[in-house]
């Protein structure tokens, strides 16, 4: 694993970088308030296969929030992260995505999709504001008391804002935990600011995923859906079925998950990129 910063429309970006350069290329877009580490477990486990490129998206990790909250929004957003692969002469790739960086990941279909071999999406691109009936203001309010709490000690943050309830740890999302952390006056706090979740919520209800699905051009996508909250499963279901409807993505449901599917369940997501994206494997499926 490397990690370095290059400079995009006069802002560093911050890159976590696995494999070599002759292999087949990843790009991967974390969730909001996480960062580039989010997917360490899959990059390494995957390091002698696909050259894996993961971004801090802007206010995430060392990557600094933009200046103009508007930029949140999809298509400046999208058109900066492809300006960044540009910089990093990434000409084709295939896209895995958690949560909000799958809805990015959709958008950028729109008018990239010459560029996108194959999209794989971790529990998100689905979760319509529409659908699932919270205010933007009620969001945001939620958003910005999370983002700004703090605790007192590492272990806690680690309990509270790391890991879910009896979720699944391993050294290397302990690592990825890390990297989530603002140390400020003594206090644990997590990394991201309440003013850049506000941004990013703003611009999700702005733009609904449901107004945009209809104009994503045919592609091989593969959603993979958390399960847990079980008491969400028919908001779930109803998300997943516009999803599939407007897209036709294939729409995998992977039992006793949670929303970091990719922690829970680290080898589901391997071997789908390994079923999909490997040569020879990757129409198989579909």
């Amino acid at each position: 694993m490397k990690r370095y910063t290059i400079t995009c429309q006069q802002q560093a970006v911050h890159i976590t970088e696995w494999g070599t350069q002759d292999l087949p290329t990843i790009v991967c877009l974390h969730g909001l308030g996480s960062t580039s580490l989010s997917f360490i477990e899959i990059a390494e486990a995957l390091a002698n296969e696909f050259r894996i490129i993961a971004l801090d998206l802007p206010g995430h990790g060392k990557t600094a929030a933009f200046a103009d909250p508007l930029h949140y929004r999809m298509k400046p957003l999208t058109d900066w992260i492809d300006d960044v692969l540009h910089i990093l002469d990434i000409r084709q790739f295939y896209a895995l995505s958690h949560s909000w960086g799958s809805v990015l990941s959709l958008f950028y279909l729109i008018e990239h999709a010459d560029r996108v071999l194959g999209t794989i999406l971790i529990d998100g691109g689905y979760h319509s504001k529409r659908l699932y009936g919270m205010s933007v203001e009620e969001e945001v309010a939620f958003y910005e008391r999370d983002f700004e709490d703090s605790v007192a000690t590492w272990d806690e943050f680690l309990d509270i804002a790391v890991y879910a309830p009896d979720a699944r740890r391993s050294p290397a999302l302990n690592k990825a935990g890390t990297d989530l952390l603002r140390l400020e006056n003594g206090r644990y706090h997590w990394h991201a600011r309440g003013a850049t979740a506000t941004a990013i919520v703003r611009a999700l209800h702005h733009e609904d995923v449901l107004d945009f699905l209809p104009d994503v051009p045919p592609a091989d996508i593969q959603l993979y859906v958390a399960t847990l909250p079980t008491d969400q499963a028919s908001i779930r279901q109803q998300a997943t079925n516009r999803l599939h409807e407007m897209t036709q993505a294939t729409v995998h449901f992977v039992p006793e998950t949670g929303h970091l599917l990719h922690w829970d369940r680290p080898d589901v997501i391997i071997e789908a990129i390994r079923h999909y994206w490997t040569s020879g494997k990757r129409l198989s499926s579909i």
